[in-house]
């Protein structure tokens, strides 16, 4: 071989894959490992002309699309960026591994092996430009990658050394729409450009959509680039090409929320005739069905080299040796968005999306310190207040339902929730019943709370500790099912709850009561309890629920006390309570100025320092009046 790492074990698995069969014959595959490229783009729904979009501009994927294999239902596990990276470098999903908060940064299991390494160890040369944003301080770039830099390139390696090389771009970022170009200056108009009938058609909706529109035509000609570089380079007819964007976005109500809009992602594949053993159909060009989802990328890539896929990996391989059936369902997950708590599980098939909200007192629309810097949501905002949206426009401002089901075949801006529909309870009931068993299989750790989290586990990561015996998830999750229904007659379970020696159920049981608003009344003094519990996080759901039930001293007590935790998690968790229920006392004012003086870093990645900050914006109070600054 020319190539250097390649071990014997790689060598033995190349040997495994000189045959395959294929509809009923023997066919010869190449010696040689294929090159795989990977281009990235961020923040992109289909919305491209392969898939339908009349309005896109974008040729070159396009182009891509007739000579490859365009996946109708590709999706991103979550919909934002860093829980989806780290569910695709390590292929289990990030709220199996407890990384399901945006920048979190908890430990990865030493069980879990990131892709690139596996690779590596197969004699592949892999560089990643630039992008790693893992949601982790486990996973170090320069351990795993041969190269991850801005100068990272697959021409680096060494001579007949087989390349896997990622190129991510973020011309289509959301960030994208943070300044306004003007409308003149954009190359799609934003009188023609189509609105989903969830926005309202505001002049700044209107505009951002269209410089939306103008930055994915931007990222086509990116990919052109690093398409013809390959080219160039005479590496085409030896080298498979992925393309897909990391999830949906950008306008409010995509990225960061488990609809089609967050999670549904543009997906191609173009494999050369001299592997033609992978082709997913019989004809490059043709459009593929199958369900995937990133999780599935990292057991794909192993099967292509050849590599055994290791049992912690919880995705299919869709193509190699190693492809399975196609799945019935891929799951996706939310959890922390930044400064913002909110939890929801959702479960596609080929036809239907259903979603179950486990925080449905929150309203969808939480303001949101990065995603209000586009004009567009602001706009929306404002003309929410003003009566000027219709009913489908006014959700997003409303608190959720516990349960949404959508077919998305009929209804793909999954406007109309037909969970209540009698005709589709026989749908709702099998894909509830999905939800669970998915929760329950990888061990979610959503249904914990995250600074008990923090308590429980300590530096041990969640992957481990959840499978360490000592804890009984599948009590927890009961009680998590039956306390977010909002049943009273569920009032004597969600009593009990509080008293379990477990916190996670009581703070389950304290979040039901909080659902069920005055029809609590009667838990108030189970509830008073909880006050002085040992979890932070039981005592804020406790407080929150104990506020809305006229007990506001007490309450308001409760909260300042949390807000001295020494954990930002625990405090950010109280901050959310507090600007819910419309606290601003002198008391809860000077907690919050002297939590924010006494910060020892005042940083954007520091989220109860950004909850903080919008308390201060939402009371009209002048930071310099207090003697701090935020300077980010």
């Amino acid at each position: 071989m020319k190539f250097k790492n390649l071990t014997g074990n790689s060598i033995l698995a190349l040997a495994a894959i000189t045959t395959l069969s294929l509809s009923g014959c023997q066919e010869k595959i190449p010696e040689e490992l294929p090159n795989i490229l990977w281009l990235t783009s961020e923040d992109n729904s289909p919305l491209l002309g392969c898939y339908g979009d009349e309005f896109a501009t974008t040729p070159n994927l396009d182009n891509l699309a007739s000579e490859g294999f365009l996946y109708t239902h590709a999706y991103a596990n979550a919909p934002v960026c860093a829980p989806a990276r780290n569910t695709i470098i390590t292929g289990i999903y990030s709220s199996s591994g407890g990384n399901q908060h945006m920048r979190s940064y908890y430990p990865k299991s030493e069980v879990v092996k990131t892709y690139p390494e596996f690779l590596r160890e197969a004699g592949y040369y892999c560089t990643n430009n630039v992008k790693t944003d893992y949601n982790t301080e486990s996973i170090d770039p320069n351990l795993i990658w041969d190269e991850s830099s801005r100068d990272a390139h697959y021409k680096n390696r060494a001579p007949g050394q087989p390349f896997f090389a990622v190129f991510n771009t973020t011309i289509s970022h959301e960030s994208s729409l943070h300044d306004s170009i003007p409308d003149e200056q954009l190359r799609h108009s934003p009188n023609e450009v189509p609105i989903p009938p969830h926005h309202p058609a505001t002049p700044a909706m209107k505009h951002d959509w269209a410089q939306y529109y103008d930055k994915v035509e931007d990222m086509d000609a990116w990919i052109g680039g690093k398409l013809q570089e390959l080219e160039d380079a005479g590496l085409a007819e030896n080298t498979i090409v992925f393309y897909y964007g990391d999830h949906g976005g950008v306008l409010a109500r995509s990225k960061r929320y488990v609809y089609e809009t967050g999670t549904h992602v543009p997906f191609i594949v173009r494999i050369p005739e001299k592997y033609k053993y992978l082709f997913p159909e019989k004809e490059p060009g043709t459009k593929v069905s199958r369900l995937i989802s990133f999780v599935d990328l990292a057991p794909t890539l192993l099967s292509i080299a050849g590599i055994e896929i290791p049992d912690f990996m919880q995705g299919s391989a869709f193509l190699g040796k190693q492809k399975t059936e196609d799945p019935q369902y891929a799951y996706m997950f939310r959890g922390r968005m930044d400064e913002r708590y909110d939890m929801s599980r959702a479960v596609r098939d080929q036809k239907f999306r259903y979603i179950r909200n486990y925080m449905p007192y929150r309203i969808y629309g939480q303001h949101l310190e990065y995603l209000w810097r586009a004009p567009s949501i602001r706009s929306w905002e404002q003309a929410y207040l003003n009566g000027e949206c219709n009913a489908t426009q006014s959700i997003f401002w409303e608190t959720k339902p516990v349960e949404e089901l959508y077919d998305t075949e009929n209804d793909p801006w999954e406007i109309n929730n037909l969970a209540g529909e009698p005709a589709y309870a026989e749908v709702l009931e099998r894909m509830r019943a999905a939800n669970r068993d998915w929760v329950s299989r990888i061990k979610d750790t959503g249904f914990i709370p995250e600074a008990d989290r923090l308590d429980r586990a300590g530096e041990t990561p969640m992957y481990d500790y959840m499978r360490s015996g000592n804890i009984d998830l599948e009590a927890i999750i009961d009680a998590a099912e039956i306390a977010t229904l909002g049943e009273a007659e569920n009032l004597t379970t969600l009593q009990s709850y509080l008293k379990n020696d477990e916190s996670a159920i009581r703070f389950w049981g304290a979040t039901g009561l909080l659902i069920l608003g005055n029809e609590a009344a009667p838990a108030k003094g189970d509830l008073m309890t909880l006050l002085n519990d040992e979890s932070d996080n039981v005592v804020t759901i406790a407080a929150e629920a104990l506020y809305n039930l006229g007990e506001k001293e007490a309450a308001k007590m409760a909260l300042l006390s949390v807000l001295e935790n020494p954990n930002e998690f625990a405090r950010c968790h109280a901050l959310n309570a507090i600007d819910c229920i419309e606290e601003k006392s002198p008391e809860i004012i000077n907690s919050v100025i002297n939590m924010i003086k006494t910060s020892p870093e005042m940083t954007r990645n520091r989220y109860d320092l950004r909850a903080a900050r919008w308390l201060v914006e939402k009371w009209g109070l002048n930071p310099a009046d207090y003697e701090f600054e935020f300077d980010w």
